[in-house]
């Protein structure tokens, strides 16, 4: 199964800044809609545009406005998912990321015209703690043969 659509990989600038174009992610069954993202360190990319080596200092997500999130779902083709839209309120990760702290997962935005069909520019800052370590759990990894199921995953922090 071949289920990498919608992945990516950018390289910083040398101010850390990364630019992503993408399209508004859909939303599935028991998530808010979000976006997963990993930082490497000293990674090595690879002729099939996959990374070998290095250290993984940060994996989280980011998440929408659920005003915009809602705007945009009434809108075609999100409007013709009939799976049951999941509140950033009762996602379960959004709430790990804003539990008693000052952490802010939502991604700022503005239209880049008068309204949503003219499209959005998004921005988020993040820090990363380049001393951690995540061993991430990729729920796929890309091989020669395709993509392919995995599990795992831990943290060290040196």
């Amino acid at each position: 199964m071949n289920s990498t659509f919608l992945r990516g990989i950018q390289q910083t600038d040398d101010e850390g800044v990364v630019t992503f174009d993408t399209v508004f992610p859909g939303h599935y069954s028991g998530r808010a809609t979000h976006i997963h993202m990993i930082a490497h360190l000293n990674a090595t990319l690879l002729s099939n545009n996959t990374l070998s080596g290095g250290t993984v200092p940060h994996v989280g997500q980011v998440f929408w406005d659920q005003d915009l999130i809602n705007d945009v779902e009434a809108t075609y083709p999100y409007n013709t998912n009939t799976i049951v839209i999941t509140e950033n309120v009762d996602d379960r990760v959004f709430s790990t990321e804003t539990e008693d702290t000052t952490s802010d997962p939502v991604l700022e935005y503005v239209y880049l015209g008068s309204n949503l069909s003219d499209g959005l520019f998004a921005w988020v800052t993040i820090a990363v703690n380049t001393s951690a370590t995540y061993d991430p759990n990729y729920s796929f990894v890309w091989t020669s043969d395709g993509s392919i199921a995995e599990s795992g995953g831990e943290l060290t922090v040196n």
